[in-house]
């Protein structure tokens, strides 16, 4: 078995409605009654493959998601958003995992596009599958399991999943409990989230970040990002139904002003944010990586474009426009000041002064309809430009997992109580 890496920039640099789906059958046993809705389990963030980037031919992903919310009627999305061909899916399944490219016996489910076993998914498009029953604990691991005869070309993808996940060797696996190994891998590929049928008063929270909110340096199959961690107090705190979940759209590199990996912030905010199903609340961290990425050092070799030097009025314009945007669909918006980040790679004074600029109208503006505090959560007394150490994954710029733990931990679950 060899391990699949991505030798690119990203492990270097990285930094960093409302609207309901309504495909499949409705108004029967695998739809939803008047008393519930479909609402997000699981998402991630896709971006675009890098020239050179390898598809798959006549192999089957199995693929690994931790979901928040349980339910017993499941379906799932699937992307090409950034194909530049149309992509085939020959065969699909969803299961829970018991152990690596395992699944547990009885619990493997076919999926249909359409009453279809096959599905085509245009270039830039979504699709949902048709709806599942499965019964399924909240916190549990599922198996999405992808067949592609033909060469899928460069795939949509996202990098960074700090999850495994398995790639077969050739042959349709996607309906084996236990499934032939030759790749293991720590990205997604053409997965968009999954959803749930849930009481109507359970609602979704979407993260929108960087790096910090998709985990980097977070231990690998541990879910100990800080959404995850989040997700386990919300689901203490609202135990029985209605439920709150959390749908992590970080994505490494990220800015809110300029596409470097992945498209910018507010280029995404409609894909990744306002069009999740039962979304109710965003937390926008975003902005380290508008004031760092400009001051890396020429080794990395980035384009004039992306090293634009942003001032933090342009940061916070963007911030706005996310707001706007996000309250035109009554949805609660939520500020993260932005973390520390004194003796990381791309520090500079400037860029120091601007987070202070930043973080000061986040926290002073009333933009927001609340602020988290993030920066006060991990910063060090003694040093409050840096990381506590004891929260520092090692880089002076991303936390470990008691750092998102901390993270986590400083958002007020009252701002997501009923009729916030």
């Amino acid at each position: 078995m060899k391990v699949r890496r991505r030798q690119f920039l990203l492990g270097l640099v990285l930094a960093v409605s409302a609207a309901v789906f309504s495909f499949g059958p409705q108004g029967s046993a695998l739809g939803q009654s008047a008393n519930e809705r479909w609402v997000g389990t699981w998402s991630t963030s896709v971006v675009a493959p890098l020239p050179g980037d390898p598809g798959f031919q006549d192999q089957t992903l199995r693929q690994i998601v931790h979901i928040g919310l349980g339910g017993d009627r499941l379906r799932v999305r699937l992307s090409n958003a950034f194909g530049t061909a149309p992509l085939s899916i020959d065969a699909a399944s969803l299961a829970i995992q018991d152990s690596g490219a395992a699944v547990l016996p009885g619990t493997l489910r076919a999926l249909t596009f359409g009453g279809e076993t096959s599905v085509t998914i245009q270039a830039g498009a979504r699709v949902l599958s048709d709806p599942v029953a499965l019964s399924v604990d909240d916190e549990e691991n599922l198996a999405v399991s992808l067949y592609l005869a033909a060469d899928s070309g460069p795939p949509t993808r996202h990098d960074l999943a700090h999850q495994t996940s398995y790639i077969s060797d050739p042959g349709d696996f996607t309906g084996d409990e236990d499934m032939p190994v030759a790749e293991t891998t720590t990205s997604w590929f053409f997965l968009g989230g999954i959803e749930v049928v849930a009481h109507r008063e359970s609602r979704a929270v979407v993260t929108l970040g960087d790096s910090i909110t998709e985990g980097f340096a977070s231990s690998v199959d541990g879910n100990a990002r800080y959404p995850d961690a989040l997700a386990r107090r919300l689901l203490d705190r609202f135990g029985g139904a209605p439920k709150v979940t959390v749908l992590n759209a970080g994505i490494s590199g990220n800015r809110v002003l300029t596409d470097v990996f992945g498209p910018n912030a507010q280029a995404r905010l409609d894909r990744d944010v306002l069009t999740q199903s039962g979304v109710r609340h965003v937390i926008l961290l975003e902005g380290i990586n508008d004031i760092g990425i400009p001051d890396l050092p020429p080794i990395f070799g980035l384009p004039p474009e992306v090293l634009r030097v942003v001032s933090a009025e342009e940061i916070i314009a963007g911030m706005k426009q996310i707001i706007a945007r996000a309250r035109a669909l009554g949805l609660k918006i939520y500020g993260g000041t932005i973390l520390p980040f004194e003796t990381a790679i791309y520090f500079t004074e400037a860029g120091e002064e601007k987070r202070q600029a930043v973080n000061a109208w986040i926290r002073t503006s009333g933009a927001f309809d609340a602020v988290i505090d993030f920066d006060a959560a991990i910063r060090d007394p003694d040093n409050p430009r840096r990381m506590l150490p004891a929260f520092d994954s090692g880089d002076n710029l991303h936390p470990n997992d008691a750092g998102y733990q901390a993270m986590a931990d400083a958002v007020d679950l009252s701002l997501f109580d009923p009729g916030n």
